[in-house]
This record gives C-alpha cells, sequence and structure tokens, in this order.
C-alpha cells in the first residue's frame, strides 16, 4: 500500500464524526492518518477527544478575528505546518471563504446530515435540518459526504447512507438515527478517497 495520506479533521462542537474517522484510522491497515484537529471553539469537546486518540490539537476563535477572511488565513497557516493531503470538515460550523477552498480545491470533505441536494444550502445544519425532512413528509432521509466548493453543500457527492424516516419521528430521533449513518459513511468515505489517490 503506498503511503498514508495525512488528514486534518476541523470541527466545532463535540465531535462525534470527528471520532469515528479517529477510531477507523487507528487501524493499521486504514489508508490515512490523523495529523490535526482543528477547532474554532476552543472549548470543544472534540479537542478532549483527538488527545484521547493521541492527535494533536489547534484551537482559536473566529471571533478574535476581523472578519471570515482573516480567520480562514490564520487556519490556512496552521494547517501549512501539518501538511494535510485532505480535510474533513466534521461539524464545522463555518462556512469557508473562497480562498480557503481553493487552497484545497478538490481536497476537503465534508458530512451533511441530509441527502443532498435536498435539504442543504445556508442555515441547513443541526436540528434544521431534521425538522426540515419531518415537516416535507418525506420517508427518507440519510447522511452524505460530499466534497466542499465554493458554494454551500453544493460540492460532488462521494457518497451517501439512507435511513428510514419512521412514523412519530422527532427531529432528535430521526437525528440520532441519521448520526449513526454518518459515522459509518464517512469513514466509507474517506477510504474511498485514500485509495483512489
Amino acid at each position: 500500500m503506498s503511503a498514508r495520506k495525512r488528514i486534518a479533521i476541523l470541527a466545532s462542537g463535540g465531535g462525534s464524526n470527528a471520532a469515528a474517522l479517529m477510531q477507523a484510522m487507528r487501524e493499521p491497515d486504514f489508508p490515512a492518518e490523523a495529523v490535526l484537529v482543528f477547532s474554532n471553539v476552543p472549548g470543544a469537546g472534540v479537542l478532549q477527544k483527538a488527545k484521547d486518540f493521541g492527535v494533536p490539537t489547534w484551537a482559536f476563535s473566529h471571533k478574535a478575528f476581523a472578519g471570515r477572511e482573516a480567520f480562514d488565513q490564520a487556519v490556512l497557516k496552521v494547517l501549512a505546518d501539518a501538511q494535510p493531503d485532505y480535510l474533513c470538515l466534521a461539524g464545522y460550523l463555518r462556512i469557508l471563504s473562497p480562498a480557503f477552498v481553493r487552497a484545497y480545491a478538490g481536497r476537503i470533505l465534508n458530512i451533511h446530515p441530509a441527502l443532498l441536494p435536498k435539504f442543504g444550502g445556508p442555515g441547513m445544519h443541526g436540528h434544521h435540518v431534521h425538522e426540515a425532512v419531518l415537516a416535507a413528509g418525506e420517508k427518507e432521509s440519510g447522511a452524505t459526504v460530499h466534497f466542499v466548493d465554493e458554494g454551500v453543500d453544493s460540492g460532488a457527492i462521494v457518497l451517501q447512507r439512507r435511513v428510514p424516516v419512521l412514523a412519530g419521528d422527532t427531529a432528535g430521533a430521526l437525528a440520532a438515527r441519521v448520526l449513526g449513518a454518518e459515522h459509518q459513511v464517512y469513514v466509507e468515505a474517506l477510504k474511498k478517497l485514500c485509495l483512489q489517490a
């Protein structure tokens, strides 16, 4: 097998998807290794999870910067030191600036808790997605791993995993079912990408 791909994970919250990725990358035959976890929330739970996996971490708040572009430039400097082959966004609640996307064009993956292109775009994250799926009367939802481009949730789809919407579902119940699918499909998508590279 060729050298393992270097992966940086960007996350803003508790990091369950990040943990699923790091767990998979612990396996000796997985074609990638985690080299950095970055968070824009210095107290985010994902940072402790990364430390538990022995993955280097870095965090600083976007609130300390004049704007999105200035913050993203600072993040790019951190990433330059880690030299990742790919970036995995795992609940990273920041819209990336065009300059950031261009710096890693074709090398940024994101996970979205719905079957894109449905229920994507600005404002469609977390419980908002699941509430919209239920309000629309959908019979199924799921998780989508896609490349990040300069739009929001508009990049090419890598893999999807479907889950049923059950009678009487709440947004919370659907979210939990989709999250289980997210953990599986993100690992599959990253493996597929690294093996193709």
